[in-house]
């Protein structure tokens, strides 16, 4: 019996830049870990490239002006509201900065006790204590301060009420968990919020806002010569530098589909890929959701669709062969797992706690945990026998 199982590697390849050829790059990273670290490409495999590098080698780069002329081309100058941006230095602070740039006056609501991904400004108890209902008490910045005072986040150590009101003199900033509450200061809105966006507008256009647009609407197209993402817009951005903010990359289907070929050329064998973002994990310490991009895996090629149709180990040994002995036991699991092909096991008890998500979300939050996002310089991810099982010797 084969002992390794699924394995996966973080692969460092040198620092991308722009106009990079990346998927040259990644071979000449794969050749050199097939010479000097031994390993060898098997039909199955899977590589997992970051967003990051793919959107810098495309240069897909735009600066705060350029998001600010755009805020300003789709409003009047006079006073718009921004409601449940996230609270994150690299992810919102430099769009923000941006918006206030393009108009007279932003109100700020930002939701409370958390964000969108968990973020916190203050804790559950908090709000209890304070006999708070945040989807009704709306907080104005100075309500907030005589109950909470300074309230830094956990992990940053920043008041992001503080450093969200720095980035332009026309910001303020309120507090509330219903979206509808920023109509009491201006009907033009950015529904800043990610996975939730949708059913913010909605909520917004019922209630009689004017205009509203979310976040993928701003750099749909280039703005003076700036990059852009026709599906996500702004969302996914991160910042590069003081002034200028990476966006998510684009056209990341013809990407795969050219990696895969690549691969094949090199080791004549049929690598799966996908090009992956933040994984879509929680800190059970802290409550926060890590997924701040508006997917896992934005791209990936045609072996990766689906979900897992597994059976659970644990069950069939702790149930159905629990009286065989060891040897028995393990023929029976074996063939249990070889007769299932074919077979859907969604809602069959062999099948509980089997985890119902898609391959790529399950893979793109490995790669993103393998990878990291400091400086482990691994921004390619290779797994392999992601897609064996116990009857696969």
């Amino acid at each position: 019996m084969r002992v390794i199982g699924t394995s996966a590697f973080g692969l460092r390849t040198p620092i991308i830049r722009e106009s990079d050829d990346l998927v040259a790059v990644v071979c000449q990273t794969i050749k050199e870990a097939i010479e000097h670290e031994q390993i060898q490409i098997n039909d199955g495999d899977i590589l997992g490239v970051t967003e990051a590098v793919l959107a810098r080698a495309q240069g897909n780069y735009a600066t705060v002006d350029q998001i600010a002329a755009d805020v300003q081309s789709k409003f009047s100058k006079g006073h718009i509201g921004v409601v449940f941006p996230i609270l994150s230095r690299n992810r919102f602070a430099m769009l923000l900065k941006g918006i206030a740039r393009g108009v007279e006056k932003v109100t700020v609501q930002l939701s409370y006790p958390a964000d969108e991904v968990g973020n916190q400004l203050i804790t559950w108890e908090d709000v209890d204590d304070k006999l708070l209902n945040p989807y009704s008490d709306c907080l104005s910045e100075g309500e907030y301060r005589r109950l909470f005072g300074e309230t830094k986040h956990r992990y940053t150590g920043i008041d992001y009420i503080s450093f969200y009101k720095s980035l332009g003199s026309n910001i303020e900033i309120i507090l509330c968990a219903d979206p509808k509450r920023i109509l009491e200061y201006t009907d033009q809105v950015i529904a800043a919020d990610i996975h939730t966006r949708a059913r913010t507008k909605r909520a917004l256009s019922l209630a009689g806002a004017k205009k509203i647009i979310t976040l993928d609407d701003l750099l749909t197209k280039p703005v003076n010569d700036s990059g852009y993402n026709e599906i996500y817009g702004l969302l996914g951005s991160n910042k590069a530098t003081e002034e200028r903010v990476k966006l998510f990359p684009r056209d990341c289907d013809v990407f795969v589909v050219k990696m895969q070929q690549a691969l094949f050329e090199l080791s004549g064998k049929t690598v799966e890929v996908l090009v992956y973002g933040d994984g879509g994990f929680k800190d059970p310490v802290g409550g926060i959701w890590e997924l701040a991009d508006p997917v896992v895996a934005p791209a990936f090629t045609t072996g990766l669709t689906g979900t897992p149709n597994e059976l659970k180990l644990k069950f069939l040994a702790d149930n159905a062969y629990a009286d065989l002995s060891k040897e028995e036991a393990r023929k029976a699991i074996e063939q249990a797992i070889r007769a299932k092909a074919g077979r859907d096991q969604m809602g069959k008890m062999e099948a509980e706690g089997t985890t119902p998500r898609q391959f790529t979300d399950l893979l793109g939050s490995l790669c993103d945990l393998v990878s990291g996002s400091g400086d482990k310089g691994t921004p390619v991810v290779l797994i392999q026998g992601y897609f064996d099982n116990y009857a696969i010797m």
